[in-house]
């Protein structure tokens, strides 16, 4: 999902754990505004990454470069609208991962305009911070299940086709593999990443 030389390694790291906090999170605070209070209960209503990290995912992002948190457990059933629900709380998680991206590349254009101290590793870990959370957003917009995508998708879909999809889960391991691993959507995503990073960067660059 990301470049694995040792600075992508060591850099990477905040932007990891920053970009599968804050999708966890979403989640949860959507679900809850909608009206489940499962995330709540569950205890993943928070910004500690001990609620959300899943060590064995984290451990996967590194080798086979994407990797999981741990879900966010949702009753629709509890939705005020079930199907209004379902959507925004999976939209939730990849559109606040744009939004951290979007927010750091501001944060990164200030520091630069008014002149402050830096270093080459301080503008490394923020782009990386930038391309990870980028990196996250696309991913899990993928329809494949359990992915954020595939529940937009199903929430949308006739329930033949909704169930057709999610049996897809069982399989959806192997399916990533194949195409990072054999196929080119790795270096597909890698470009529409550093487009989306592109287009925000200049658009920002308007008004600084």
């Amino acid at each position: 999902m990301f470049g694995s030389d040792l600075m992508w390694f060591i850099a990477g790291i905040p932007g990891i754990l920053i970009a599968m906090v804050v999708h966890e999170y979403s989640h949860a605070r959507v679900a809850v505004a909608m009206g489940d209070m499962t995330p709540r209960l569950m205890g993943r209503l928070t910004l500690n990454p001990k609620a959300h990290i899943d060590p064995i995912g984290l451990l996967m992002l590194f080798i086979v470069h994407f990797g999981w948190a741990k879900p966010v457990m949702v009753n629709p059933r509890n939705f005020r609208d079930m199907r209004k629900g379902e959507i925004l709380v999976a939209l939730a998680g990849p559109a606040s991962n744009l939004v951290v991206a979007f927010l750091t590349i501001v944060f990164m254009l200030l520091y630069a305009r008014l002149g402050l101290p830096t270093t080459d590793g301080f503008f490394t870990v923020m782009d990386y911070l930038v391309i990870i959370n980028i990196n996250f957003a696309l991913f899990n917009i993928l329809p494949l299940p359990p992915l954020d995508g595939s529940r937009v998708l199903m929430t949308l879909l006739p329930g033949r086709w909704a169930y057709e999809i999610m049996r897809l889960e069982r399989y959806t391991f192997i399916i990533l593999i194949a195409l990072f691993v054999i196929g080119p959507f790795g270096k597909l995503l890698a470009m529409a990443s550093l487009k989306i990073r592109w287009l925000m960067v200049h658009f920002m660059a308007l008004f600084f």
